[in-house]
């Protein structure tokens, strides 16, 4: 990953606002209507080179494809996995429960009503090597048109796909991990002979508290923790720590959060994954105050922090002061080489997800990029 030599970088979480066409054709395709495969390739490849666009007129530096070719950042591995034909469960949200109107709200989405979350029934193996292969080389030929200083793809972790994805086959949650991780390493690996950055999306790391771990004790969820990151990171054996990130998540929607795991409770575990690069929310109100964890946590030699400096569901459009107060928080206490300013989590999480209107979207990264530049103008004088 590129470090900060003259000033701040800007990068955002992964997903964008897709076109309302491409919304359409893929709302059908998971619905089982008949879509034109050729005709959809075809759009996503357009949809790629038109966010890329918009990330670069935004001022981003560290760009990506917007997630357009996928379903969800974490239903996607159905489509690219064999294994997964079984029934699905619904996941509960433990800071949801108590407030069951909100929850009908919530799981009411658009994007999340229609999500397909298949059990798994059968042995996991790569089904369908070339869905990653064709992310980038979409994302290459949309860079030939537009300036980034660099570019990442994203990839769901092994802990996240058995967040979502029940186990009904594999004897034991160690097995499934190990198959998971084992079959993933196949895109993991395809990213980064690519050229780009590796960006893994971890939820299970602090969402998976109160939701799959809801049942557990804070000390036995950070066991559970350190078995899900001893997977990631062998899957991720052949990729150098410093072609990789993490993105700790929890949860991208809009309700209480008030069950999350304090940061401070699990920090030092997630360190512990291979990755250089930490992605966090650090700008939503349950977690905006979080940046003093690291006045007592050392950040590790060679490690960079991507605190989310901007939020991902509300149309506020964060005033670029703050935005530039809030990145010079982090400077201050881990060095001003160690941190690019990210946003909270993606803006189209899931296919039809709208929770910010796609205009402020662009807004809200436009004045994420000029909070870096006047924090920049603090730190680089």
């Amino acid at each position: 990953m590129k470090r900060s030599s003259e000033r701040f970088l800007t990068t955002h979480t992964g997903s964008l606002p897709r076109p309302d066409d491409l919304v359409r054709a893929m709302f059908a395709k998971e619905e089982g209507i008949p879509v034109d495969r050729t005709a959809l390739a075809s759009r996503v490849a357009d949809a790629v080179v038109e966010v890329v666009n918009q990330q670069a007129a935004a001022g981003i530096d560290v760009v990506n494809d917007g997630e357009m070719s996928k379903p969800s950042y974490a239903t996607y591995v159905k489509d690219r996995l064999a294994g997964f034909g079984g029934e699905s469960r619904p996941l509960i949200y433990q800071d949801l429960v108590e407030f069951p109107e909100l929850a009908r709200r919530v799981f009411g989405d658009p994007g999340r009503s229609r999500r397909r979350t298949p059990g798994c029934n059968g042995a996991i193996a790569v089904a369908d090597r070339g869905a990653a292969e064709t992310d980038a080389r979409n994302l290459r030929a949309a860079l030939a048109a537009a300036s980034a200083e660099e570019a990442f793809l994203s990839a769901a972790s092994p802990g996240l796909v058995s967040l979502f994805f029940h186990n009904g086959y594999y004897k034991s949650h160690e097995a499934y991990l190990e198959a998971i991780a084992e079959a993933m390493r196949d895109e993991y690996e395809t990213v980064v002979s690519a050229g780009f950055v590796l960006q893994i999306d971890c939820p299970d790391l602090a969402m998976g508290r109160h939701i799959q771990h809801a049942g557990l004790t804070t000390a036995e969820f950070r066991k559970a923790a350190s078995l899900h990151i001893e997977a990631l990171n062998h899957a991720l054996r052949n990729v150098p720590a410093d072609r990789a990130r993490i993105h700790l998540c929890w949860g991208n929607y809009e309700g209480p959060h008030h069950c999350d795991v304090p940061l401070a409770d699990i920090v030092d575990v997630v360190l512990t994954a291979k990755p250089a690069g930490l992605s966090f929310e650090a700008a939503n109100p349950r977690h905006a105050h979080e940046w003093k964890v690291f006045e007592s946590v050392r950040l590790p030699d060679g490690k960079v922090l991507i605190p989310g400096v901007i939020e991902s569901k509300t149309n506020f459009i964060e005033h670029p002061e703050l935005i530039a107060q809030r990145i010079g928080r982090y400077a201050a206490l881990v060095g001003r080489e160690n941190v690019i300013a990210g946003s909270d989590c993606g803006y189209g999480t899931w296919v039809g997800q709208a929770a910010v209107d796609p205009r402020v979207v662009w807004a809200k990264l436009a004045s994420l990029a000029e909070g870096a530049r006047l924090a920049s103008r603090d730190f680089w004088p």
